[in-house]
């Protein structure tokens, strides 16, 4: 199901003395089965934007596309059905008396029956990593790392084949932040689906996205690899931005050992690029 904005303008309180253009002209394509991030300083425009994906808000000017269904039409909720959103804190949105009913609540309102309920929300569950045995406590009683997982669950027991995730480990802890990332990851590889990412955390920009859309002032600045994006730092730091801080101390390090390779943008290819140096 792949999506395309083509010539995309929105604009805030149009007509008011508040007017802004969130988006200006932006076009892009995005390709089924893909992992794409998009990144940007706060206002570049990122959040506006993929909240277009799922015809949450509708061009001002241009089109948004997803598998040839315009998102100005009329068929958002069957659209809405393939296209999952996770806001941030999106565990601030439960509120059933069970984890079982708030992954369950969506599944309800589609109409699916007690017994495709279950099998979905026990796949779901399994998907981001919950035990089984918390389904029927209350979501007020887990940690923040679980509350996220059970708010994403919701989302995942539709069986979007797009998942698009605004700031999904916001506010989490170092172990909290990988455990989503990791089921994120494995979800992505094991069912194929088109992932969006808007984060802050380049270090699991470079490790996860396949492509990256750096995003400034309304428009996308930059797009291609993390290697392609993270290499310019000087260009990124001009917009407000940083590439991952492992890149800046194996720039550190190349200046005391020329030989070292510094285009690197991730702990795991630091650790290898560094006992590869040290065999020699």
């Amino acid at each position: 199901m792949p999506i395309t904005a083509d010539d995309v303008t929105y604009t805030y309180m149009k007509g008011s003395p508040f007017e802004k253009d969130a988006l200006k002209n932006v076009s892009l394509e995005i390709k089924d089965g893909e992992f794409l991030a998009i990144i940007g300083h706060t206002g570049s425009g990122k959040s506006t934007l993929v909240q277009h994906f799922n015809g949450l808000i509708k061009p001002s000017a241009g089109k948004v596309c997803i598998n040839g269904i315009d998102t100005r039409g009329k068929e958002l909720k069957e659209l809405r059905r393939h296209v999952g959103m996770v806001f941030q804190y999106p565990e601030h949105q439960l509120f059933e008396e069970t984890v079982y009913k708030d992954i369950a609540f969506g599944l309800e309102k589609q109409g699916f029956t007690e017994g495709e309920i279950e099998k979905l929300v026990k796949e779901a569950v399994s998907t981001v990593g919950i035990d089984l045995s918390i389904l029927d406590k209350s979501p007020f009683e887990l940690s923040g790392g679980q509350k996220r997982r059970v708010a994403i669950a919701g989302v995942v027991a539709m069986k979007p084949s797009i998942l698009i995730l605004d700031e999904p480990t916001a506010g989490l802890d170092p172990q909290g932040r990988d455990e989503v990332f990791q089921f994120i990851s494995r979800m992505h590889r094991q069912l194929n689906i088109t992932i969006i990412l808007v984060s802050h955390s380049m270090e699991d920009v470079a490790r996860l996205a396949q492509r990256i859309i750096v995003m400034s002032d309304g428009k996308i600045h930059m797009q291609g690899s993390a290697g392609e994006i993270f290499r310019d730092v000087a260009e990124l730091e001009k917009i407000g931005l940083s590439a991952p801080q492992i890149t800046h101390l194996m720039k550190k390090l190349k200046a005391v050992v020329p030989y070292l390779n510094d285009n690197i943008f991730t702990v795991q290819e630091a650790k290898r690029e560094i006992l590869r140096y040290l065999k020699k």
